[in-house]
């Protein structure tokens, strides 16, 4: 099912229209010498079928196939069918209209039956497979939310697994989501006595706030200039990774999943380097279904992870296993080694990832709590304002078992660059503390105004717009300070006092294209 979800969110369509077939199992006859296999008994009387009977688990499967081989015979346009589920699509109205009566027309001649009242669309909205879908979008229909957002708390382990059942279905549009919902699988397990205590309350409460706020998913766009960016990111209790896309014109990337996931056995004993490669690893498996394995991925671990892979060599102080390592070298080179013969299929940006962040805001919440402005490219700055712009990075290395950490900030007009070092926190850090930076010396030299231009996804999101929503629930997340909690106050309250527009750059760029793109 998921890869007809990602089929059809790369088509990008402006209508859809949805068939489906009334009792498509039963308007499928059973050959005489199959029947007695499906004979039983009712009241003393012995019956068997003649119809293809609903409850059989081959039934789903031997239906799919005599449709689907129908609709080849007949020359369908194209289409996605799932089952007895058939949805078309095109760019009008009129387009996906023929399209529908051609294949309407097909299915009834191969003797299946369609109700009016199945047929949906041509709409610009359509539900499929239980998920709504807008101009190849996929988001969670609001009965869906209003039914989940709607539960009580669970007071025994089967509620609770039915809870996590509804939601389940979502997880790809919810950040962490394994680390959100942990409290509630731990009520779940057969060794454990059911105990409903706070922070299961929480988690409950957390997860049902960010099904109300998920965002859409898609559309998965295709072609050369489309820059395909998988964050990943190994915490202190498990996994996750993001897949994002951008596009000539688009200053925010738009989302195509999220995953998560906690540890397994002995991964927990990894080392920092090994867990960054198991959630690289992992997500680069998962970028491929979405966005296959042909288009060009920015790898964007917290630490490098390439460089291992096309060494070979597995290092001395390791926990996983040899086997594990030559997996992991296996998969990423290559698929680092496919797509076109001038690019490579994998390049790697190291960048940050912070653990306590929230993706879940829609369109229009985003719109009405913009912290900052967006800045315009650079070299489209009016010639007065040049000398109130700043670029930022920072990087981070492992030295023993430390983190050590360096952020600067470079004026290109004034020629000049600030750099400030550190050690400890999280790997993520120096982009906070490059900002603080650049505050610092707008601030120290009385400028009007800042723009700020950043390669960080995450400081760009978050001055747009996650600052203020952060603020309004006091720093927190589920009850717990959000992550970077006291720069993120800092920066806020400064940000407050001086107007600062903000541009996400991508600073890994061949120099070539540099001055064109910023």
């Amino acid at each position: 099912m998921l890869e007809l979800q990602y089929e059809l969110e790369s088509k990008a369509a402006k209508w859809y229209a949805m068939i489906d077939i009334a009792n498509a199992f039963f308007s499928i006859p059973l050959a005489a010498e199959c029947r007695p296999q499906f004979a039983f008994t009712w009241r003393g009387v012995q019956y068997t079928w003649n119809r293809l009977p609903q409850g059989w688990k081959h039934s789903p499967t031997v239906c799919h196939g005599l449709i689907q081989t129908a609709l080849e015979k007949g020359e369908a346009p194209e289409h996605l069918q799932y089952i007895d589920d058939i949805i078309v699509w095109g760019n009008t109205a009129a387009e996906v209209f023929e399209k529908g009566k051609k294949i309407i027309q097909i299915l009834l001649e191969a003797s299946f039956a369609i109700k009016k009242s199945k047929v949906k669309g041509p709409a610009h909205e359509i539900q499929f497979l239980g998920v709504k879908w807008e101009d190849g979008r996929r988001q969670i229909p609001t009965e869906v939310i209003n039914k989940i957002t709607a539960m009580s708390p669970p007071t025994n382990k089967k509620e609770t697994q039915a809870f996590l059942g509804a939601i389940g279905f979502w997880r790809m549009h919810i950040p962490e989501y394994s680390q959100i919902v942990s409290p509630l699988y731990l009520v779940t397990r057969k060794k454990n006595d059911f105990h409903w205590g706070p922070e299961q309350q929480q988690a409950f409460a957390q997860i049902k706030q960010e099904i109300a706020h998920a965002v859409a998913l898609g559309p998965v766009r295709t072609g050369p200039d489309v820059k395909n960016v998988l964050y990943s990111a190994a915490g202190s209790h498990g996994l996750s990774w993001s897949l994002w896309q951008k596009v000539p014109g688009e200053t925010r990337g738009r989302p195509l999943g999220f995953w998560s996931r906690s540890y397994r056995g002995s991964e927990a004993n990894y080392t920092p380097t090994e867990k960054e490669i198991l959630a690289a690893y992992e997500g680069v498996q998962a970028a491929s279904e979405v966005i296959s394995t042909e288009a060009q991925l920015l790898l964007a671990p917290r630490l490098p992870v390439l460089g291992w892979m096309f060494k070979g060599e597995v290092p001395s102080t390791h926990h996983a296993s040899d086997a594990i390592w030559s997996k992991w070298i296996a998969l990423i080179t290559q698929r680092a080694r496919m797509g076109r013969l001038d690019r490579a299929g994998i390049l790697e940006i190291i960048t940050n990832w912070p653990e306590g962040e929230n993706f879940g805001l829609t369109d229009e919440e985003q719109e009405q709590v913009t912290w900052a402005e967006e800045a315009p490219p650079y070299n489209q700055l009016p010639a007065e304002e040049t000398h109130d712009d700043l670029f930022t990075d920072g990087s981070c290395r492992i030295v023993g078992m430390n983190r050590k950490w360096k952020a600067a900030a470079w004026s290109p007009t004034r020629q000049v660059a600030e750099a400030t070092e550190g050690e400890g926190g999280s790997s993520q850090l120096e982009e906070l503390k490059a900002v603080q930076l650049a505050l610092d010396i707008a601030e120290r030299e009385g400028w009007p105004r800042l723009y700020l231009y950043t390669d960080s996804w995450m400081v760009a999101n978050a001055l747009w717009g996650w600052l203020n929503r952060w603020k309004e629930v006091n720093w927190q997340r589920g009850g717990k300070p959000i992550w970077a909690a006291k720069e993120w106050k800092d920066i806020a309250t400064r940000v407050g006092r001086l107007p600062v527009k903000v541009r996400h750059v991508d600073a890994h760029i061949p120099k070539s294209r540099a001055n064109e793109e910023h």
